[in-house]
């Protein structure tokens, strides 16, 4: 059994581009790039789908804070410096500092 190929972004955007360009068939950018047709095709139409979001107002969305995990991660912060700081004092002794 065969394991599926992983193709990394850069080169599915520059092989959806090669195909949006037309200069060639995706029959010949298949054997160019090694890759199926089918796959060209899905490449290039979510690139036609995609491309509208490069333009929206405002340019990269910024992310979405979730104020609920923000003041789980800071108690959970607070639990361990708790923790490290005493165990740093039951160590002294052994450890001489």
């Amino acid at each position: 059994m065969s394991k599926r190929n992983q193709y990394a972004p850069e080169f599915k955007a520059k092989v959806a581009l090669e195909a949006l360009k037309g200069e060639q068939t995706v029959a010949e950018l298949a054997s160019r790039f090694g890759v199926h047709p089918t796959m060209i095709h899905t490449w290039k139409r979510a690139l036609l789908e995609g491309a509208s979001g490069v333009f929206e107002r405002g340019g990269r969305k910024a992310p979405e804070i979730d104020e609920e995990q923000v003041k789980e991660l800071h108690a959970k912060i607070g639990e361990l410096a708790v923790a490290n700081d005493f165990l740093s004092r039951k160590l002294k002794p052994w450890t001489g500092k």
